[in-house]
């Protein structure tokens, strides 16, 4: 069987694909059997879509894969902590399994995965797993921001 280390390798390998479309670098992947039955990038800035998030592409492949809106015994494995509304779906689709590399600064402690399941005191039983590559993932993402900032200085000081 495939570890968790090498899953996440393939994760970040879509993060750096999101990152080519110019989105932010978040990569995710559905697993069960050990096979990748899904995956997702980020694409919101591409389609001008709120829910395009990586997290979300995968589980929408995966539920048609599967056939069925349950996605029992998989694991999903994603580059960044998932926000709420990603968060909110993997609870609903009964994924068995969450590894994640980075925790999302974004939110702190308030707001993040494991507040939620904990907030909400929810009748499911999820496995998190964080930290994987973590380095790395979290290179990727404070490298897109870095250049992203350093455009728009260079653009205000232009215009």
């Amino acid at each position: 069987m495939k570890n968790d280390i090498y899953w996440m390798k393939c994760a970040l390998n879509f993060a750096k694909l999101a990152e080519y479309s110019e989105e932010i670098p978040v990569g995710a992947i559905i697993i069960k059997n050990n096979k990748i039955i899904s995956y997702g990038i980020n694409n919101s800035i591409k389609n001008n879509d709120p829910t395009g998030h990586a997290e979300i592409i995968a589980l929408r492949k995966a539920a048609k894969y599967l056939k069925n809106y349950r996605l029992l015994n998989t694991t999903i494995y994603v580059t960044l902590e998932p926000c709420l509304m990603c968060s909110g779906a993997i609870i609903i689709s009964k994924i068995s399994r969450l590894v994640f590399s980075t925790y999302n600064k974004k939110y702190n402690n308030t707001g993040s995965f494991i507040d939620l399941l904990s907030t909400y005191n929810i009748n499911y039983t999820l496995k998190i797993n964080s930290g994987i590559l973590k380095k790395e993932c979290t290179n990727i993402i404070k490298k897109f921001f870095f250049l992203k900032r350093k455009k728009n200085n260079f653009l205000k000081k232009v215009y």
